[in-house]
C-alpha cells in the first residue's frame, strides 16, 4: 500500500530538478506511506515517478520502489495490493522468470513486461492504481483498479502531465493553477461526491475504475481507455443467470468469499477486520475466524445516542466468533476535532457525515494492525438498501400518476403516501424513468442550481441513457448505478481516505472482480425477497452467526448529525453558514442555504444532508483557499 505521484514534462530539465519536484510531490503522501519513499527519474525523458511505501508484503529493502522490470524496459510506482501475486509469480516462474523478493511489485512489473498491458490486467485480483514507464517506447500509462478501490488523480498543468493519488500531490507540482469548476460543484450538492472523471477542480480529472491512460508526451491527448467495464459484465451477467438452485449458489458464493478472505488476509504485519455487527462485517469477520487459529482482531465504533449505536451487537456477535475486540465511542467533542481534520484527509470537498467514526474506527485499529478488512460493497452488489424495494414502489406509483398528472395539465397533485419525500407535481412529472427516480433520491439539493450559480451539471450516468442496460427489473437499474456511482465515489473514497490517513490498509474481500460477476449472475429473488434484501448473504452468515444477532433493521454507519448541528456543532457551522461566508467570491447562492438552516434549527425539517454538504466545501474553501 502506498502512494503514488509523478509527473510527465516537455520543459527541460536535469536530474536532480526533477528529482526535487518528485520528492515534495511525495512529501505530501507521507501519511499514505511512511516506511519509506523513493524517486526515480529521466530527465532526457522528462519523467518523475514518485512513491510513498506503507510495507505490507517483505517488508525489507528489496520491495522498494519506484521498482524496474528484471530486462530493466519497465519501471513502475504501485499503490495497492495484487491479492494473487503467488498464483502470476508461478506462472512467471515457470516462463523463466526469477525473482529476488516476496513483494507483489516485483510480480506486477514483470508481468507488464512479459505479458503486455491487458494480459496483466485480466490476471491481476486486487486493488490498485499504477504508473508504468516504458523507456523503449518512452510511453507513460497510469491506472486504475476494477471497482474504484485506489484513487488517482491526472491533469495537463501548463507543459507537464502530472498525476497523484490524491489531490494535494498536484497542487506542490509548480505548473499546477486550477479554479474551482462550477458544474463539479453543483454534483457535490446534489450527490456529496463529485464523480469521476470530473474533480473540483477545472481540467482536474479522476482516472475511472477500470481504466488506463497511455501518453507518449505530456501534450498527448487525455483519452483514458477501459480494460474492464462494469457495464459488460452486468450485461452479460442478467444474460447469463446460474441455474435456479439457492443452496447450490449459496455454497459457491461462500467459497468465493471464503478465497477472496484467505488472499486478503494474506501480509508481513498483522491483520485486522471492521465490525460492525451488520450482515456484511458480520460475514467477513464469520469467515476470517473460520480460517484463522489465532483470535481476529475486531474493531466497532459506538455512540451515547441509542438510534445510532450498533456497538453492543458488534460486542455479541465478536463473543459469539470468538475475535479480540475493540470498540471506540465518538462524542461530540471528539467529532468536533476530526472535523478540523476533515479537508486535509479529504482533500476534495466530500460530504459523507460516516466520514467522521469511518476515521475513529480506523485510527482505532491502525493502534493494533496495519491491515484491516471491511465489508463495504454488500448492499450495492445483493440489494441491501432499503430503496431498492421502496424506489420500486414509487416507480409503479408514478408510472400511472404522470400520465394522469399531465393529461389533466396539473400544477399539484396529492401524494400518496408511498411517495414520501416527493411533494410537487412538478417534481413528479421530470421522472419519467427508474433511473430518474433513482437519481432523485440519492440526490441531497434536488435541485442545486438554485444554489451554485451560473452553471450546468456535468452529464453523469443518471442523464445519460447510453450507459443505461436494458433488460433489467428497476430494482436491478438501481443496483447497477449505484455500483458505478455511489460505491466508488463514496465508500470507497470514504474508506481509502479514512485509512490512509491514519497509514491503514483496508481491504474489501466482497469487492473481489470474481465475487461481483457471480453476483451480477445471480436472480434478483436471490437477493431480493419480499421487502428484504441479501437473502444469499444471510443465509450464509446464518450458517456460522445465530440469526438473532444480525437479523434487525438496517441503520447505517452514521452518527447524530442532525442533533449536533442543532447542538454541540451550531456555533462552527453557523460561521460557515453565514451570509457572509457564503456570499464570498459568488460561488453560491446564499437564500436557499440560509433557508435550510433556519428550518432545521427550528426543527421544522432535518436538512443535515443537505447542510453538510455546503459545510464540507465551506470548510474546504477556508482549508485550501
Amino acid at each position: 500500500m502506498c502512494g503514488i505521484a509523478g509527473f510527465l514534462t516537455l520543459s527541460s530539465s536535469t536530474d536532480d530538478a526533477l528529482r526535487q519536484r518528485g520528492e515534495r510531490m511525495s512529501a505530501t503522501l507521507h501519511h499514505r506511506g511512511p516506511d519509506d519513499s523513493g524517486v526515480w527519474v529521466d530527465a532526457a525523458s522528462g519523467v518523475a515517478l514518485a512513491s510513498r511505501r506503507l510495507a505490507i508484503l517483505d517488508l525489507s529493502p528489496a520491495g522498494r520502489m519506484p521498482m524496474t522490470s528484471h530486462c530493466g524496459r519497465f519501471v513502475i510506482a504501485f499503490n495497492g495490493e495484487i491479492y494473487n501475486f503467488r498464483d502470476i509469480r508461478a506462472d512467471l516462474e515457470h516462463d523463466g522468470h526469477r525473482f529476488v523478493s516476496n513483494s507483489d511489485t516485483e510480480v506486477l512489473v514483470n508481468a507488464w513486461a512479459a505479458w503486455g498491458p491487458q494480459r496483466t490486467f485480466d490476471a491481476l485480483n486486487g486493488m490498485f492504481s499504477f504508473a508504468v514507464w516504458d523507456r523503449h517506447e518512452r510511453s507513460l500509462t497510469v491506472a486504475r483498479d476494477r471497482l474504484g478501490e485506489k484513487p488517482l488523480y491526472f491533469a495537463r498543468c501548463g507543459r507537464s502531465f502530472v498525476f497523484g493519488s490524491e489531490l494535494k500531490a498536484l497542487r506542490v507540482h509548480p505548473e499546477f493553477t486550477a479554479s474551482i469548476d462550477r458544474r463539479s460543484l453543483a454534483l457535490l450538492l446534489r450527490f456529496g461526491y463529485v464523480p469521476a472523471p470530473h474533480s473540483i477542480y477545472e481540467g482536474v480529472h479522476k482516472l475511472q475504475p477500470g481504466y488506463f491512460l497511455t501518453l507518449r508526451s505530456a501534450d498527448d491527448d487525455l483519452a483514458p481507455q477501459p480494460y474492464w467495464n462494469a457495464k459488460a459484465v452486468v450485461e452479460a451477467g442478467i444474460q447469463n443467470t446460474v441455474a435456479p438452485n439457492f443452496k447450490d449458489a449459496t455454497d459457491a458464493l461462500e467459497e468465493l468469499l471464503r478465497d477472496s478472505i484467505r488472499l486478503r488476509m494474506l501480509a508481513d504485519v498483522p491483520v485486522g477486520a471492521f465490525l460492525s455487527g451488520g450482515i456484511d462485517s458480520s460475514l467477513v469477520v464469520a469467515l476470517m475466524q473460520a480460517q484463522r487459529t489465532a483470535a481476529v482482531k475486531t474493531f466497532t465504533v459506538g455512540f451515547d445516542e441509542e438510534s445510532h449505536d450498533e456497538s453492543h451487537y458488534a460486542q455479541a456477535i465478536a463473543r459469539h466468533l470468538g475475535t479480540q475486540h475493540t470498540e471506540v465511542r465518538v462524542s461530540s467533542e471528539e467529532a468536533a476535532e476530526v472535523i478540523k481534520s476533515l479537508p486535509d484527509i479529504y482533500d476534495e470537498p466530500f460530504a459523507d457525515p460516516s466520514q467522521i467514526p469511518t476515521y475513529m474506527v480506523s485510527r482505532l485499529a491502525r493502534a493494533s494492525v496495519t491491515v484491516s478488512l471491511s465489508g463495504d460493497g454488500g448492499d450495492e452488489l445483493f440489494g441491501g438498501y432499503h430503496e431498492y424495494v421502496l424506489g420500486v414502489q414509487r416507480w409503479n406509483i408514478l408510472r400511472r400518476l404522470v400520465p394522469l398528472a399531465r393529461s389533466f395539465r396539473l400544477q399539484r397533485v396529492t401524494v400518496p403516501q408511498a411517495l414520501g419525500r416527493f411533494a410537487r407535481a412538478t417534481q413528479f412529472l421530470e421522472l419519467e424513468t427508474p433511473e430518474a427516480v433513482h437519481h432523485y433520491h440519492v440526490s441531497g439539493w434536488k435541485r442545486p442550481l438554485t444554489v451554485v450559480t451560473d452553471t450546468v451539471e456535468h452529464a453523469t450516468v443518471f442523464t445519460r441513457p447510453s450507459s443505461w442496460i436494458a433488460g433489467m427489473t428497476e430494482a436491478e437499474r438501481m443496483m447497477y448505478l449505484d455500483m458505478v456511482t455511489y460505491l466508488p465515489e463514496d465508500i470507497l473514497t470514504k474508506l481509502d481516505r479514512a485509512s490512509m490517513a491514519v497509514s491503514l490498509e483496508a481491504r474489501v474481500p466482497i469487492l473481489d472482480h470474481r465475487v461481483v460477476e457471480f453476483a451480477w449472475r445471480l436472480p434478483l429473488s436471490f437477493k431480493i425477497s419480499g421487502r428484504q434484501g441479501k437473502r444469499i448473504l444471510r443465509n450464509i452468515v446464518a450458517r456460522h452467526v445465530p440469526p438473532e444477532l444480525f437479523e434487525r433493521p438496517k441503520m447505517g454507519f452514521g452518527f447524530p448529525l442532525a442533533d449536533w448541528l442543532r447542538g454541540p456543532l451550531r456555533c462552527w457551522a453557523e460561521d460557515l453558514l453565514s451570509e457572509a461566508s457564503l456570499r464570498r467570491d459568488g460561488l453560491l447562492n446564499p437564500e436557499p442555504i440560509r433557508q435550510a438552516w433556519g428550518e432545521h434549527l427550528r426543527g421544522a425539517k432535518n436538512r443535515s444532508t443537505e447542510l453538510w454538504s455546503i459545510l464540507m466545501l465551506q470548510a474546504w474553501r477556508q482549508r485550501w483557499g
